[in-house]
């Protein structure tokens, strides 16, 4: 693949080059024309495995579409641009981990392939523990549709990295379901093996809190809606967070910089 360097910068085709951007990486790229149809691609025998790798990258791209469902309502303060293409990889890597199905139908197992998740954080620019240092610890009932996040009194100024203005901060515990994504002869397509559960969760947050003085304990309890029955199906996400704020009169202005979130454990 070619990059173009000189000053001149456009997009499209001119003759048998195209050129184009690729989101999240600078400069602009070219390329040959041509390549094989829509219908070859489909049908020809030729092109069974690429219609394989299409299957299962489908799958893939759902399972990471899952996991930002689940948690949308944090995605938009605490992830970076690249992070849809960053899950479809690691939901990639679990993918070929079953080797129980011919390719092109082997199944995303999230259920038993939880250390690919483990330790990610939303925004590969800013890491959780890069802004949190203190001791805490995050724990789930047997059941697994509810965990709390507990944080033993601390001070602030000296074990969170706070952004130039932030007055206070809140910490958050989030659950969140994610289902193994499964092969349907019968269709043709993937499908969550619990739909039911798929992308349910519950979001909870600390009171806020102040930068400048001591804490008490924090305790953070997070509860799945309605309490469900988890079945084998699924893995649950436990991922912790902060956010900052700032305090003009008696409102909370939350910062565009700083606030971090990872999936701390897998239940």
């Amino acid at each position: 693949m070619a990059r173009q360097k000189g000053h001149i910068k456009y997009v499209g085709t001119l003759g048998e080059v195209r050129h184009f951007k690729i989101k999240g990486n600078q400069g602009y790229f070219a390329g040959l024309k041509g390549g094989p149809t829509g219908e070859q691609v489909k049908t020809a025998p030729s092109f069974i495995r690429t219609r394989e790798n299409m299957a299962e990258f489908a799958a893939c791209a759902n399972a990471g579409k899952a996991l930002r469902t689940g948690l949308s309502a944090l995605m938009k303060q605490m992830s970076d641009s690249q992070l849809t293409g960053r899950l479809t990889a690691i939901m990639k890597k679990i993918n070929i981990e079953d080797g129980s199905e011919a390719r092109g139908q082997r199944a995303v197992l999230v259920s038993q392939q939880p250390q690919y998740l483990k330790g990610l954080d939303f925004n590969r620019n800013i890491s959780f523990y890069g802004v949190f240092n203190a001791p805490f610890t995050l724990t789930a009932v047997v059941g697994k549709n509810e965990s709390t996040l507990s944080i033993p009194a601390f001070n602030p100024l000296n074990y969170l990295n706070i952004p130039s203005g932030a007055s206070h901060f809140r910490i958050i515990n989030a659950l969140s379901v994610v289902s193994d994504f499964v092969y349907n002869p019968t269709t043709g397509s993937y499908e969550p093996a619990d739909a039911l559960l798929n992308e349910m969760s519950n979001i909870a947050y600390s009171d806020y809190t102040p930068v400048d003085a001591a804490t008490t304990l924090i305790d953070v309890t997070a509860t799945l809606p309605g309490s469900p029955t988890i079945s084998a199906d699924v893995a649950v996400l436990g991922s912790i967070g902060i956010e900052f704020y700032q305090m003009v009169g008696s409102n909370y202005y939350l910062f565009n910089a700083g606030n971090a979130l990872k999936i701390q454990d897998v239940f």
